[in-house]
């Protein structure tokens, strides 16, 4: 499994008309096959921080997610809403215990 972690910076004041974009995002990712888990969460001490956490079964099922149309979409949304400072990271993870 990889799990995908980060953030993404937008303007506080842009986020409620970047929202409808992180919507068909969120949708369109979760039906993607090798998606177990697609979210994002602004940060409640940062305005406009925006978190992201994504675990796709392989890096196949990530590398067929980066190529997807909705993601092309998603990014050409970007400098509408003045997203920036872009970090993510991927980790391998060879299992899972619940907490």
């Amino acid at each position: 499994m990889l799990v995908i972690a980060g953030t993404i910076r937008v303007p506080p004041q842009n986020v409620a008309g970047l929202r409808p974009h992180m919507l068909a995002m969120l949708n369109a990712s979760r039906a993607e096959d090798g998606c177990i888990v697609y979210s994002y969460a602004e940060d409640i001490e940062e305005p406009g921080l925006i978190r992201v956490f994504e675990a796709w079964r392989d890096r196949a099922a990530l590398d067929a997610h980066i190529e997807t149309d909705h993601l092309a979409a998603w990014r050409e949304s970007w400098p509408l809403y003045g997203v920036s400072d872009r970090r993510l990271t991927a980790y391998e993870v060879a299992g899972e215990t619940p907490l």
